[in-house]
């Protein structure tokens, strides 16, 4: 059954019906580029070639949303942003590389016991530290407003396509790698917007004090002459050379022994998204499990999943223990390894004291940047599954926006009636996304204050061919037309309760200002619910403490609240008893004298209520309309069934429609 509830919609012909889904459709088409074609396996590639095509395409994916932060239809306060965080970071480097020679300097004084240079060193020392922690306190500042300001325009961006359409319930009738999508959106998108920034923001960082005390290193340490076997060998910027082999050593260490870190960091993830799934399962079916007595197999299967996270988490650890053994490894050395290579120029008194200090500092800065990859793989690891798993998700929006385009599947037009017509069908047929048939070739015409009740056996898709009406299940054919400006109401047979109070759960998915109290207490009143009016303001978990009788009397209430021109009824009343069943139809029927419904349901006391009724029949090649009859006399005959089979059937409790 259909978990949300619609309503109320104004359906206007050519535009769908839905003025806020195409304003939906026309921030996501603005704020992203439109989606590109997925690329297709050569069928020469081994397996394996062709899942590492389908992971490089992904962060090409990601990259196509992403980037239009910085495009016209992005944020406005991006590149100011980032060109002042550059700008920063190239001062920041200048204070760097002043702390460096000031190292040298007072080093220099030390040794000479000049206690002037000392006391003047000291002093300048204090604005350089200032002004350095200013600056990276300023960095800090800009780097989490461009990545805040990204994650809140991407996550727009993404939550506008993936509501649009329905898409977000079509997601569940399709294959494809989406599980999970509220953990995506809401986690993954900010690794995915985090990283980046802080990587491109270190790169910068690195490439710029590689550069500036690479110069320090080779100016300071010179050359280094060695005597061997009774000569003299030179080794020009010993130093410089020093450094960039080191750090050659640390980098393709970490390279080799985190190879398959992306890898287990991308299933880590995945088992938590699982986990968290399961957990949120539990709580909001709690009522059911609970009587049931079914907490021991959902603690086994609870069990049963946080098993494959910590083995998981497990198979990370070990990845992390040997990424830490070189960086760690690294990060001892470093400090130790200048000094050494100083020490014979040192000792032979061709270098200073503060020489062999400042060459230290910029050798640490040099290890520093070039040991950028040691020290930040594993994150980078974690952004790589993060992006793949936000742009799987954004794959299938693609191709549900695609499919949306395209009559490759066969899609259901909407339209407008052209009489006084309030709903058509016409030709309408309903499939599966793989193109299995599941309604066949429907047509019928619903005039307004008509009573329609659709009947049939389970499995004949009465359900789908309400999905179809209200526009969220869009494979098939034929179409589906509204009278211009008629709204539209569906009420299925789990209704939707957002959290927050009571007032806000009546008024859903109106806002809870939008009716005056007294009007709300009203409804509730004419829907059985008077003894709740004392709790309408009352912030509570409604969803878990109304039963589900309640729920649906809530919904009726909705109704009376938002008077819609068309309800559709998917066993609304399911969970009622007959006598409040009967109190509920007769209360709509009263209330809203010229309303039109159209009712799914299995329970022949509904026919009472009902002016007219359709039956769908389980035939080969999908379910056919098999009869329209009036449930109640007509002073004139209407033309309202056109095709139904291909030869006449008998009448059933009332005159068959031509």
């Amino acid at each position: 059954m259909i978990d949300t509830e619609l309503g109320p919609k104004s359906v206007k012909g050519a535009k769908a019906g839905d003025d806020e889904t195409l304003r939906r459709e026309k921030l996501s088409t603005a704020e992203t580029e439109p989606p590109p074609e997925g690329i297709e396996p050569d069928p020469q590639w081994t397996a394996e070639e062709a899942e590492q095509a389908r992971k490089k395409y992904l962060l090409t994916r990601f990259w196509i949303s992403a980037r239009g932060y910085w495009t016209r239809n992005g944020d406005k306060l991006a590149w100011p942003c980032t060109i002042a965080l550059l700008a920063l970071i190239c001062v920041n480097v200048g204070f760097q590389y002043g702390i460096n020679v000031w190292n040298r300097a007072i080093f220099d004084a030390l040794e000479q016991r000049n206690a002037d240079t000392v006391y003047y060193l000291s002093a300048v020392f204090l604005p350089l530290v200032f002004g350095s922690i200013a600056l990276v306190t300023t960095q800090v500042a800009l780097r989490m407003a461009i990545q805040r300001r990204w994650r809140s325009w991407l996550t727009k961006a993404v939550i506008a396509r993936w509501l649009a359409n329905g898409r977000y319930y079509q997601l569940n009738l399709i294959g494809g790698d989406h599980k999970n999508p509220e953990a995506r959106i809401a986690e993954d998108l900010r690794i995915a917007t985090e990283a980046p920034v802080d990587f491109v923001a270190g790169v910068i960082v690195a490439f710029l004090s590689a550069s500036t005390f690479i110069i320090v290193l080779w100016t300071i340490g010179g050359a280094l002459h060695l005597a061997i076997a009774g000569s003299t060998v030179t080794i020009p910027g010993f130093l410089v050379i020093t450094a960039v082999i080191y750090a050659g050593i640390t980098s393709s260490s970490m390279a080799v022994i985190g190879r398959h870190f992306v890898q287990v960091s991308e299933v880590k993830n995945q088992t938590e998204a699982e986990f968290r799934y399961t957990l949120t399962h539990v709580r909001e079916n709690g009522e059911s499990i609970a009587l049931l007595g079914g907490e021991e197999e959902e603690r086994n299967d609870l069990e049963k999943t946080f098993g494959n996270v910590i083995k998981q988490w497990a198979l990370l650890a070990r990845q992390h223990m040997r990424t830490t053994l070189v960086s760690q490894g690294s990060s001892l050395f470093a400090p130790v390894v200048p000094v050494l290579l100083c020490a014979p120029k040192f000792l032979e008194g061709s270098m200073t004291l503060g020489q062999v200090m400042q060459a230290a500092s910029a050798f640490a800065i040099v290890q520093g940047a070039f040991g950028w990859l040691v020290d930040n793989y594993p994150r980078l690891a974690d952004w790589n599954a993060c992006a793949r798993r936000i742009a799987s998700l954004m794959m299938s929006l693609d191709g549900l926006e695609r499919s949306e385009q395209s009559d490759a599947l066969g899609r259901i037009k909407r339209g407008e009636t052209k009489s006084n017509v309030v709903l058509s069908l016409n030709d309408l047929s309903v499939s599966l996304d793989d193109g299995t048939a599941v309604v066949k070739e429907t047509r019928v015409e619903i005039e307004p204050g008509e009573r329609v009740l659709v009947a049939g056996e389970s499995g004949t898709g009465k359900s789908t061919l309400v999905r179809a009406i209200a526009g969220l299940w869009p494979w098939g054919g034929g179409s589906v037309c509204f009278h211009a400006d008629r709204q539209l109401f569906m009420l299925p047979q789990r209704p939707y309760i957002p959290s927050g109070t009571l007032r806000r759960a009546v008024a859903y998915p109106g806002a809870a200002d939008r009716w005056t109290l007294e009007k709300i207490k009203d409804a509730l009143d004419k829907v059985g619910l008077d003894y709740l009016t004392d709790k309408i303001e009352e912030d509570a978990p409604w969803d878990q403490t109304l039963s589900g009788g309640e729920k649906q009397r809530l919904a009726f209430a909705r109704l009376l609240l938002h008077n819609p021109d068309i309800i559709v009824l998917d066993e609304a009343t399911s969970a009622l008893d007959e006598k409040s069943q009967d109190r509920m139809m007769e209360m709509v029927i009263r209330e809203l004298p010229k309303v039109t419904i159209i009712s799914v349901a299995h329970r022949a006391e509904l026919e009472a209520f009902h002016s007219r009724k359709v039956t769908l029949e389980r035939r080969d090649g999908g379910a056919r309309l098999v009869s329209d009859v009036d449930l109640v006399p007509h002073k004139r005959k209407r033309n309202l069934l056109l095709r139904l089979v291909e030869k006449p059937l008998p009448k059933r409790n009332g005159s068959l429609r031509r």
